[in-house]
C-alpha cells in the first residue's frame, strides 16, 4: 500500500464541526418535567381557557335556557326580547356596583323567576344600596322606552308589547320589598317602609295567587324579620346612616320612576278587541 504525502492535510476538513455542549444539569433535570408540563396543558388547555370564561357561558347558557322556556309559551320573537330588555335591566344592577367596588356575578337567568346578579359582598352603605336597587329599573326603563320608541317607527304591535312588559317588570320591581329593587332603595329610608312593602306583596298575592309572588312574600318577610330585629346594633346603624340629601335623591328618583312607568305602560298599551 503506498500514499502521496504531498497531498496530505493535517487539520479537519471544513464540514466537521465540533460537538454542541452538553445542555446544563438543571436543564436536563427539568426537561422531563417540561415535556409532562407540555402535554398536560395541551390536554388540559382548552378546558381550563373555557372555565376562565365561565361566567359568559353561565350567562349565555341560562339566557338560551330561559328563552327557550319563554318561547314554548309566547312564542321566539317576543321572548327574545322580553329576554332581552331583562338583561338591560340586570346590566343596570351590574354596572351600579362595579362603580360601588362591589363585585358582582354576570346576569344569570331562572325561567319563569326571572333574573338576578350575585354579589361577593353587600354594599358599603345603605345610600349605595339604593342606587344600586334603583340602576336596575332606570336602566330598564330606557331599555323599555328605546323598544317603545322602535315600535312606534315600524308600526310594531309586538314591540309594543314587549315595551309594555318591560315597563310593568320594573315598575313591578319598585315595589319596596326586598329581595325587589324597591325593597333595596327602600334601606335608604327606614326599615320600616318594608312593612308596606309586605303588605302590598301579600295583598297582591291573594288577590291574584302565583307561586312567584308567594316566594317574594316569603323572602320578604324574612328578610324584614332579619333587618328589622338587627337595627339598633352599632354595625346596622352605620350602615343605614343616611344624609337628607340622600333620602331626598332617592325619593326623587323613585318617585320620578314610578311616574315615568306607568305612563310608558298608558304609551305602549294595546288594546285588545276580544
Amino acid at each position: 500500500m503506498s500514499w502521496d504525502p504531498g497531498h496530505f492535510d493535517p487539520t479537519p476538513p471544513a464540514s466537521i464541526e465540533t460537538p454542541p455542549p452538553r445542555p446544563h444539569w438543571l436543564r436536563r433535570l427539568l426537561a422531563p418535567f417540561a415535556g409532562v408540563a407540555l402535554f398536560i396543558w395541551k390536554l388540559f388547555g382548552p378546558l381550563l381557557l373555557l372555565l376562565k370564561n365561565f361566567k359568559f357561558l353561565a350567562t349565555s347558557a341560562t339566557f338560551l335556557v330561559s328563552l327557550a322556556a319563554y318561547t314554548s309559551i309566547w312564542g321566539w320573537q317576543f321572548a327574545l326580547g322580553f329576554m332581552v330588555l331583562l338583561f338591560v335591566h340586570e346590566l343596570g344592577h351590574v354596572i351600579q356596583l362595579r362603580r360601588e367596588g362591589v363585585r358582582a356575578s354576570a346576569p344569570l337567568f331562572v325561567p319563569f323567576m326571572g333574573a338576578f346578579v350575585g354579589m361577593k359582598s353587600l354594599p358599603e352603605s345603605a345610600w349605595a344600596e339604593a342606587k344600586v336597587g334603583l340602576a336596575g329599573p332606570v336602566l330598564g326603563g330606557i331599555g323599555s322606552a328605546v323598544c317603545l320608541l322602535v315600535a312606534h317607527q315600524t308600526n310594531s304591535d309586538l314591540l309594543r308589547a314587549v315595551a309594555y312588559t318591560g315597563f310593568f317588570l320594573n315598575l313591578f320591581n319598585l315595589i319596596p320589598v326586598v329581595p325587589l329593587d324597591g325593597g333595596r332603595a327602600a334601606a335608604a329610608f327606614h326599615p320600616a317602609f318594608w312593612f308596606a312593602g309586605v303588605f302590598a306583596i301579600a295583598l297582591l298575592f291573594f288577590w291574584h295567587p302565583n307561586p312567584l309572588i308567594l316566594l317574594i312574600a316569603v323572602l320578604g318577610g324574612y328578610e324584614l324579620f332579619h333587618r328589622w330585629g338587627s337595627r339598633h346594633q352599632p354595625q346596622a346603624q352605620a350602615y343605614y346612616a343616611t344624609t337628607w340629601a340622600q333620602r331626598v335623591t332617592v325619593g326623587v328618583v323613585y318617585l320620578a320612576l314610578v311616574g315615568l312607568l306607568v305612563l310608558g305602560m298608558e304609551a305602549s298599551y294595546l288594546h285588545r278587541s276580544f
